[in-house]
């Protein structure tokens, strides 16, 4: 069997696992010396962990650094943590699946191991929460699937499937006859990732690039509470009216958090967490995305120098150490309103996007009598 075999036989495993949390079963790893069972707190019929609880002793949960610190139990960790449950925990309460949950003062808590981590990093790459349970000794229960290795989990989970293109078809959109629409896919994700060509590259020696982050409620419903819309629309004008350029659409929606959290994010943000805060408090990073997926599809179409859309650093960091030029960097704002302006804010003051004059305004005192 070759080595792209074999990756692909780990992907499909670790695939086959995110489905088991999904569903509320439990997975084990047969070199975990711990002998633990995991389950997703946050899954569909996870009547089965609620047993745990109740009938077998040496349960407990596994968070996010991010989650223990917005709970106050630890400061900031690079990786999980292991918190033993007493009676009348809140398990869900303390994943994040609600919005307040008071941990008791003293409450022990400790490094997760190995094991925990990589069922933690499969929860949150199956679109669920990034908090699992854990059973030590596994119980008497079995586990619905088991996992050949933690180091297996640890160094795929997370880790970008290599991209290959699928189809290509003729798309005419407002604005221009002339685009090309290119689908990517990886051997085990199911959503495939979107290039729109328009006009001929070939007549460009660097062509206008936007790398575009899926945006349902913006892309689709034309929501007013961030932007992702309106710059999508606006990069598509941009490039027919300029005769060229390719729209990178990544399907990492809600920042890389999936749809469903991204709206119990919205639920938090009405209650008066900012973008980032909401983020942290379900268990996530500030920014789960991948921009490397953009530079992969870039090389695929044989463009290595771009003139690239964007407020955000990161891209232009990402793709330049993938090889890709930037040969100019084109800011790309569009006007914020009443629902949109403090989630603008947040992104210039504490995710660093370049929205120079956002903040600006911001910080100008309000006329007299306003």
């Amino acid at each position: 069997m070759t080595s792209r075999r074999v990756v692909a036989a780990e992907m499909a495993m670790l695939s086959a696992a995110e489905s088991v949390l999904r569903a509320g079963g439990s997975i084990a790893f047969d070199d975990d010396p711990n002998g633990a069972l995991y389950a997703a707190i946050d899954a569909t019929g996870a009547a089965e962990w609620r047993r745990w609880i109740e009938v077998d002793g040496g349960t407990a949960v596994v968070l996010t650094g991010a989650r223990a610190s917005r709970l106050g139990i630890a400061a900031w960790l690079d990786g999980c943590l292991t918190i033993p449950l007493q009676p009348g925990d809140d398990v869900e309460a303390l994943a994040g699946c609600r919005d307040r949950v008071v941990m008791p003062s003293g409450r022990r808590s400790y490094p997760a191991s190995a094991a925990a981590e990589a069922a933690v990093m499969l929860a949150k790459q199956a679109g669920l929460l990034p908090a699992v349970l854990e059973r030590a000794r596994g119980g008497r229960a079995a586990p619905t699937l088991r996992l050949p290795g933690v180091e297996l989990a640890r160094s795929t989970a997370g880790t970008t499937e290599p991209l290959t293109l699928g189809v290509t078809v003729r798309l005419p959109i407002p604005g221009t006859n002339a685009a090309r629409l290119f689908a990517f896919r990886a051997a085990t994700e199911p959503a495939e990732h979107l290039a729109l060509v328009i006009g001929d590259l070939g007549a460009r020696d660097a062509p206008l690039c936007r790398i575009h982050s899926e945006c349902l409620t913006g892309d689709v419903f034309g929501s007013l509470r961030c932007d992702c819309g309106q710059q999508l629309r606006m990069a598509l004008t941009r490039m027919a009216a300029d005769g060229a350029g390719v729209l990178l659409y990544l399907r990492q929606e809600g920042r890389g958090i999936g749809l469903l959290n991204k709206l119990r994010a919205y639920e938090l943000q009405e209650r008066g967490l900012d973008t980032v805060d909401a983020n942290t408090h379900l268990g996530f990073r500030d920014d789960e995305r991948d921009f490397s997926l953009a530079a992969s599809m870039l090389r695929q179409l044989e463009i290595t120098r771009v003139r690239l859309l964007t407020n955000n650093p990161d891209k232009l960091s990402v793709l330049e150490r993938h090889g890709v030029a930037i040969v100019e960097h084109i800011s790309h704002c569009v006007p914020a309103n009443e629902h949109n302006r403090a989630y603008l804010l947040t992104k210039a003051t504490r995710s660093g996007h370049l929205l120079r004059d956002l903040v600006s305004a911001a910080a100008r005192p309000l006329p007299v009598g306003t």
